[in-house]
């Protein structure tokens, strides 16, 4: 009967990177103690160096989108209060 592979949470996986990049321990000790394969924690490692940046970049994507996405609520809030307002200038002419 095969083995079931084991499924890691991305927390998990950059614990485990963090701790190789530390290079306090070695990689087999690393392996050991998280019941991993060396290989693997290697894998990890690399991910994290090759995506270091974008972590940070889509940190600031992401609040980009957020703020442009306030931008459009608030213009087209203030179009609405325009037209209100002309609205009533009319309403108040009539009757004034």
């Amino acid at each position: 009967m095969a083995k079931q592979r084991q499924r890691r949470s991305a927390q998990f996986k950059f614990q485990v990177a963090l701790e190789a990049l530390k290079e306090q321990k070695t990689l087999g000790q690393l392996a050991s103690e998280y019941q991993v394969h060396p290989a693997q924690i290697t894998q990890w490692k690399k991910h994290v160096l090759d995506g270091g940046t974008g972590l940070f970049e889509q940190q600031r994507a992401r609040e980009q989108r957020e703020q442009s996405a306030r931008e459009a609520e608030l213009f087209e809030q203030i179009g609405r209060l325009k037209m209100e307002l002309e609205w009533l200038k009319k309403k108040v002419d009539r009757f004034g």
